[in-house]
C-alpha cells in the first residue's frame, strides 16, 4: 500500500492545491474523461477545493453509460431465449432497457450470469455445448484486448456455440466530436489513464494540435488528479498545448503494443452510436468479417432493434459536459440508483451516481 498512500497523501494534495491557486488567473473549463476519475473527484471533494476559476465537467468516459439503449434491448432479446446462457460483467445487469433490465430477465427464469472475464464465458461455452453462450462485450479500449482474445481462442479451439454482442467504443473520436461541437466548453482534458495504458497517448497528439488544447493522461488517486489539473492549468496559462503524461508510472507514449495488435487482428473500426450523444464516425470496434460467425447480433438477428430514450433523462447533456447531474429535474427524485432512468445513474462509474453518492460530502483544507 505504500505507493498508493503516496498518491493519497493529504500534505502533497494541499501543496498541489496551493500551487494551482497560485498559478491560475483566468477562468478555465477542464473535462475529466473517465468515470473513475469523476468518482474520485467527488469522493475526495476535489471539486470543492479547487479555486473558483476552475470548472470541472464530466465526460463520456463511462462505457456502461454510453452503451446505447438499443444495444441493451438487443442484449435483453438474446438473454430472453431458452437456448442461451447470457453472460456479462455485473454493472451491465441493472442498466435499464426500454422496458426492463437484464436482472429482470434473470428473475423471469432465463440464464443470465455474471462473469469476471470473457474467457470465463468461453469456458462456459466449452462446458455447455448444447447451449449458445453470449458475452456482452462492452467497454473502451481497456477491455477490448480481453474480448478479442476470447474470440481468437473460440476460433482456434472451434467453439462454435460462443459469440459476443459487441458495443465497444473508443475515446479519441469522442474527444474530437465534443471539441467540434458549437456548444463546446472544454479547454483541456484529463485523459483516462487506464485507456492510455493500453493505447498510449500518441493518438491524442493530433487532437491537441488540431484544437490547440492541453491533454494530460492522468491516474485516479487524489494526487494524480490534482497534478493533472496543475499541468493543464500551467499549459493554459502559458498559452501552450500538447500532451503531457502525468500517469508515467503506468502509461507510456506507445502503450501496450501486444494488446493493440490483438485488437487490430479481431476488430475493425466502425461508426458507433453513443447513448445521449449520437453516432460518432469510426468511434467503435466491430468484428472483422473473418470473425463474423462470433457476432451475436447477427447470429440472433437482433441488430434491427432501435429504441427511443426517455425524454426526462438528460444524461446526454451530462456526458457532453453541458449539464451537471444536479441540474436534471428528476435527479434524486424519479431517478435514483434504485430506480434509474438512465445509465449515468445506475453505472458504478456514472456521473449521476457519483453525485448521488457523494454530494453530501463537504470538504475543507483545515
Amino acid at each position: 500500500m505504500k505507493f498508493l498512500d503516496e498518491f493519497r497523501n493529504p500534505q502533497i494534495a494541499c501543496q498541489l492545491l496551493q500551487e494551482i491557486a497560485a498559478t491560475v488567473t483566468k477562468d478555465w473549463v477542464i473535462m475529466e474523461i473517465c468515470g473513475g476519475q469523476t468518482h474520485s473527484i467527488l469522493r475526495n471533494g476535489i471539486d470543492q477545493l479547487l479555486p473558483p476559476h476552475i470548472s470541472l465537467v464530466h465526460g463520456p468516459g463511462c462505457p456502461v453509460c454510453v452503451t446505447p439503449l438499443e444495444m441493451i434491448d438487443q442484449a435483453i432479446a438474446i438473454a430472453s431465449r431458452p437456448d442461451v446462457i447470457f453472460t456479462s460483467f455485473g454493472d451491465m445487469l441493472r442498466v435499464p432497457g426500454s422496458e426492463k433490465d437484464l436482472l429482470q430477465v434473470k428473475s423471469e427464469g432465463f440464464d443470465v450470469r455474471t462473469v469476471y472475464s470473457p474467457l470465463d464465458a468461453l469456458e462456459l461455452a466449452r462446458e455447455n455445448r448444447e447451449k449458445e453462450v453470449v458475452f456482452f462485450a462492452v467497454g473502451f479500449e481497456t477491455t477490448a484486448p480481453g474480448n478479442a482474445m476470447a474470440v481468437r481462442q473460440a476460433a482456434r479451439k472451434k467453439i462454435s456455440n460462443f459469440s459476443i454482442l459487441v458495443s465497444h467504443v473508443t475515446v479519441p473520436p469522442a474527444m474530437e466530436a465534443l471539441l467540434s461541437s458549437p456548444e463546446n466548453r472544454v479547454q483541456g482534458y484529463l485523459a483516462a489513464g487506464h485507456v492510455c495504458a493500453i493505447m498510449g497517448w500518441w493518438e491524442y497528439e493530433p487532437i491537441a494540435e488540431k484544437f490547440r488544447i492541453p491533454i494530460v493522461p492522468t491516474g485516479f488517486e487524489p494526487v494524480d488528479i490534482l497534478e493533472g489539473i496543475l499541468l493543464i492549468i500551467q499549459m493554459l496559462e502559458a498559452g501552450e498545448y500538447g500532451v503531457k503524461n502525468q500517469y508515467n508510472r503506468t502509461v507510456n507514449r506507445e502503450g501496450n503494443e501486444s494488446a493493440q495488435r490483438v485488437i487490430r487482428e479481431i476488430f475493425q473500426k466502425t461508426d458507433r452510436n453513443w447513448r445521449g450523444i449520437g453516432t460518432i464516425p469510426a468511434s467503435g470496434f466491430c468484428l472483422r468479417s473473418e470473425y463474423a460467425q462470433f457476432d451475436a447480433a447477427r447470429r440472433f438477428s437482433v441488430d434491427h432493434i432501435q429504441t427511443r430514450e426517455s425524454p426526462n433523462c438528460i444524461s446526454g447533456l451530462v456526458l457532453q459536459g453541458l449539464k451537471k447531474p444536479t441540474e436534471c429535474p428528476v435527479f434524486g427524485k424519479e431517478c435514483t440508483p434504485a430506480q434509474p432512468l438512465g445509465a449515468t445513474m445506475v453505472s458504478s462509474e456514472g456521473a449521476c451516481a457519483a453525485y448521488y453518492q457523494h454530494q453530501h460530502i463537504k470538504v475543507t483544507t483545515e
